[in-house]
């Protein structure tokens, strides 16, 4: 039997973790990061997908194919296109997967422009502010699906 597939997205400047304005980010890199969601989700009887892109029509398209896919969930860290990706909105809410909107930080304790989250507009769920432990919160989740 199949395990069932989680997609991990994330956007842009999501591939320089670790450098990153560590003080609001963190030291772990997004390879880190990975890896861990690779244990948890064996643990968890998942299979994940991750993906990493800085171009939004690469990130629309993989919430299609994880549709074409049968996914269970997408976990989508859609970083700064959060506040501003109406393209993003319009595919999170076409597709019927699940999508579990993920942030490091906490949006809401940072600039008033993060405070908008089309993505929040369509997703079942945000898991926000707990570092890289906000992945592994928002595939615990996928898993209880």
């Amino acid at each position: 039997m199949t395990q069932p597939l989680v997609y991990v997205l994330n956007g842009p400047n999501i591939n320089l973790l670790g450098t990153r304005e560590p003080g609001i980010y963190g030291h772990e890199t997004l390879a880190d990061i990975n890896a861990r969601l690779e244990e948890q989700a064996k643990t968890l009887g998942l299979t994940i997908k991750t993906l990493q892109s800085n171009h939004e029509g690469t990130l629309v398209d993989w919430l299609h194919e994880a549709q074409a896919e049968g996914a269970k969930a997408v976990i989508l860290n859609a970083a700064a296109y959060t506040h501003t990706s109406v393209a993003l909105l319009d595919a999170t809410k076409a597709i019927t997967v699940p999508v579990i909107e993920v942030h490091l930080s906490n949006p809401h304790k940072r600039e008033e422009f993060r405070h908008k989250s089309y993505i929040g507009m369509a997703a079942l769920g945000t898991i926000a502010g707990f570092g890289a432990q906000s992945y592994a919160l928002a595939l615990q989740a996928a898993a209880a699906l």
